[in-house]
């Protein structure tokens, strides 16, 4: 393998706060792996995804764009129109590409989108005709665990009740990623340049840390979360339907949501057991340091701070996320980097490495190398997110204007959307569902206690971070929320008043999973 073309492990997770790292100053999560990825690279302590919610901040990555260029704002479809992927990019330039884990690709979850193969891992349900395709439920199948129904946990009503795992940690969810990707690493010791994403589901709730991990962290022992005062202030219809979508907006316990905490914290730190592996498999074959290793997440969690839950927030616990980068020679400083970066900037950064090439277009991001190196002179990274309630009761959406045959496409999409512009100093946010702007101090108000829009002494940084947005928008030709220089005012969605409305279901995750019990359900139907 010629040194100009190492090869690339993408360590991803699914919704892990940027502030889960020992090393990054987090003196209760133990992370030594991650800490030593933090040591021998760089760590950019100001990442931020472009959209906080799954699928949009995949599509985002793995075609290097915003979402007002993937259309992807949700969990809805990912673009099917031929453009590349960096996978394919770097399948095309000779890398043997090959996915572990959890791509959430839509509208087909099991495409290629540019991996050569997959070894599948998804929490969604899985159908008895699609059982051949999903991995690790054969492998489940296999080991005699047919009698799970719900190996990823229970969601619905469970979604935050912490549960220890229904399997043992040999064949945990996490586990499996952690050893196939081993598996992976070992065969390919010495051959050509590959790509490898390895992609795990935790902590994405449910949180179900295997025993013993889930007594690492005593709940007692937990900090509590940022939950500042007037913290009402600070939330957007986003915050407030969400809560009720999982079942968090009826009062809290505390003791609850340090336990909630400590399962978090051990579902990370049992991924960072599967990196210390990955590590000492590269180093045993010789290729860790010619490997650019990148660790990050889809987006945050927030985890109880405002005393909210979940994702598709623009406050930092859920649209900022970890991101470390690991290659001798080009990211091997041990030093944090703070200027602003984003998930937009992977595709760019292994196209660079590889020297690869889209075709297809050009991405929004820029070389992550570039930005430790100062020649990029970004000052600026940006997020979108539009959430409208699909997949819940109709009724959170208040009004009926979303469904109105005279609203366009863009309108519904600027009607329900968040924005973000975020540089070293500063974080911009505006919710068109309320109609309100927010403006964050990140170096005096780190923890985002405090809204200064209508300060006079920060009445120049909210002028120049909304200007900075409408610009990078009208660039992008998503003008549909704007009205001149001024944002759009659209109705007001509200969460239904009935605090049964919009509650989140999610049963069948197994081919054999039974939902009838004989003699209870069937005579019991409906009532």
């Amino acid at each position: 393998m010629s040194k100009d073309r190492p090869n690339i492990l993408h360590l991803f997770t699914d919704m892990q706060r940027f502030d889960t790292i020992g090393a990054l100053g987090n003196p209760v999560i133990r992370t030594p792996n991650l800490d030593r990825l933090c040591r021998e690279g760089v760590a950019f302590s100001n990442a931020f995804t472009p959209s906080p919610v799954c699928v949009a901040a995949r599509s985002s990555m793995i075609f290097g764009q915003y979402p007002m260029r993937t259309g992807t704002y949700e969990n809805t479809r990912m673009p099917t129109d031929g453009r590349s992927s960096f996978m394919e990019a770097l399948q095309k330039s000779g890398y043997r590409t090959h996915g572990i884990g959890k791509c959430h690709f839509t509208p087909d979850a099991y495409a290629l989108r540019g991996f050569d193969s997959r070894e599948i891992q998804e929490e969604g349900g899985v159908s008895a005709d699609a059982l051949p395709k999903a991995d690790y439920v054969r492998y489940l199948k296999e080991r005699g665990y047919d009698h799970i129904c719900e190996a990823y946990g229970v969601r619905g009503e469970m979604y935050y009740v912490p549960q220890p795992s229904q399997v043992p940690a040999a064949d945990h969810p996490t586990q499996w990623i952690g050893d196939r990707t081993i598996d992976y690493v070992r065969a390919a010791s010495g051959n050509d340049p590959w790509y490898l994403y390895s992609s795990f589901i935790h902590p994405h709730p449910p949180l179900t840390p295997p025993n013993p991990w889930h007594k690492l962290y005593r709940p007692s022992t937990m900090p509590l979360p940022n939950v500042p005062e007037d913290h009402e202030a600070l939330l957007t219809y986003v915050n407030r339907a969400q809560n009720r979508y999982k079942y968090r907006d009826k009062g809290t316990d505390p003791n609850l949501t340090r336990t909630i905490i400590a399962y978090y914290y051990a579902c990370v730190s049992f991924v960072d057991y599967q990196v210390g592996r990955i590590l000492d498999a590269l180093e045993q074959t010789g290729q860790l340091d010619t490997t650019l290793i990148v660790f990050a997440s889809d987006h945050g969690e927030l985890l109880g701070d405002y005393g909210s839950y979940g994702k598709r927030s623009m406050h930092d616990a859920s649209a900022r996320i970890p991101m470390i980068a690991r290659l001798p020679g080009r990211f091997d400083t041990g030093t944090a980097c703070d200027r602003p970066v984003s998930l937009v900037d992977l595709a760019p950064t292994f196209l660079s490495v590889t020297g690869a090439s889209l075709g297809t277009h050009e991405p929004d991001g820029v070389d992550l190398h570039d930005i430790v190196t100062g020649a990029s002179d970004r000052r600026y990274v940006y997020g979108q997110l539009s959430f409208s309630g699909e997949g819940m009761n109709r009724s959170l959406q208040g009004h009926g204007f979303a469904d109105d045959p005279a609203w366009s496409d863009a309108e519904r999409i600027a009607a329900y959307s968040s924005y973000m512009c975020v540089s070293e100093r500063a974080k911009y946010i505006y919710s068109a569902p309320d109609n309100q702007e927010y403006l964050f101090d990140r170096v005096r108000d780190p923890r985002e206690t405090r809204n200064l829009k209508g300060v006079h002494f920060a009445a120049d940084a909210l002028a120049e971070h909304r200007g900075a947005l409408h610009a990078w928008l009208r660039q992008g030709g998503e003008t549909a929320g704007l009205d001149g220089d001024r944002w759009r005012r659209f109705p007001q969605p509200k969460v239904d008043s009935d605090p049964d409305s919009g509650l989140l279901i999610q049963d069948g995750y197994t081919p054999w999973a039974q939902m009838e019990i004989p003699g209870y359900t069937q005579e019991r139907a409906g009532s």
